[in-house]
């Protein structure tokens, strides 16, 4: 079988065979063969780092500490596996990366926030660390609904022209060394900036094979999916 053009990245672990941001979800993720497991980073209001989404997941039964998380993630079955941390908010850059380097998974983990204020204080704290900068900032996504899909979709389209603009800059100042792009706002245009730039493109949250098998032909670095057992190559 030949190999993938793009790195298989599992959302939350793998959000639609196990629930996401737990143990059972990065098992189910690393035996569909993904190449990086992404997860979410947030703080609870008691000063505890979990992996969870919302404050809401945050409450669901089998939340984990990111030291809990991290422990699991640095077994011998995982080696080789990138991880994709994703910060929800900031103000605790500095944990995190401190949680990284005591397992010396620095090297091994992209550091991704829709968070813009959190990028330059992950690249000062630790420059050598690959950082993602996840577009647009959003907390629901507005074309999962079919009254909000339409004037989403025309949102999408202006949103792309500044875009590409902005990625190029801030790629190129090394303010950033990836893009997290919802897949609606990923155009031919994208890819060629970024790649332009000597940076990454991954793809957010894609469940529907075609639209797999399109990004991949525009040439993206990293898709991003609930369910990994979508990556399959013909």
């Amino acid at each position: 079988m030949p190999a993938l053009s793009y790195r298989r990245v599992g959302h939350k672990g793998a959000d639609h065979i196990a629930p996401g941001n737990t143990i059972a979800s990065f098992d189910a993720a690393l035996a569909a063969g993904v190449d990086m497991v992404e997860f979410d980073v947030l703080r609870l209001a008691d000063g505890r780092l979990v992996l969870a989404h919302d404050p809401r997941a945050a409450d669901g039964p089998g939340v984990i500490t990111l030291e809990e998380g991290l422990d699991h993630l640095i077994t011998d079955a995982y080696a080789g596996i990138e991880l994709d941390v994703d910060l929800k908010s900031a103000g605790y850059e500095r944990e995190v990366l401190d949680a990284l380097r005591a397992r010396g998974l620095v090297e091994r983990t992209l550091i991704s926030t829709m968070e813009e204020e959190s990028l330059p204080v992950v690249r000062g704290l630790e420059p050598g660390v690959r950082l993602g900068w996840s577009v647009p900032k959003m907390r629901r996504n507005p074309l999962s609904h079919p009254v909000t899909r339409p004037l989403a979709l025309l949102g999408a389209v202006e949103y792309r022209r500044r875009l590409a603009k902005r990625v190029r800059t801030r790629l190129r100042a090394g303010e950033i060394d990836a893009v997290m792009a919802h897949y609606a706002v990923v155009d031919r245009r994208l890819v060629h900036v970024v790649k332009e730039a000597g940076g990454e493109l991954y793809v957010w949250t894609v469940d529907e094979p075609e639209r797999i098998a399109r990004l991949e032909r525009l040439g993206v670095s990293g898709i991003i999916s609930n369910d990994p057992r979508l990556f399959v190559s013909d």
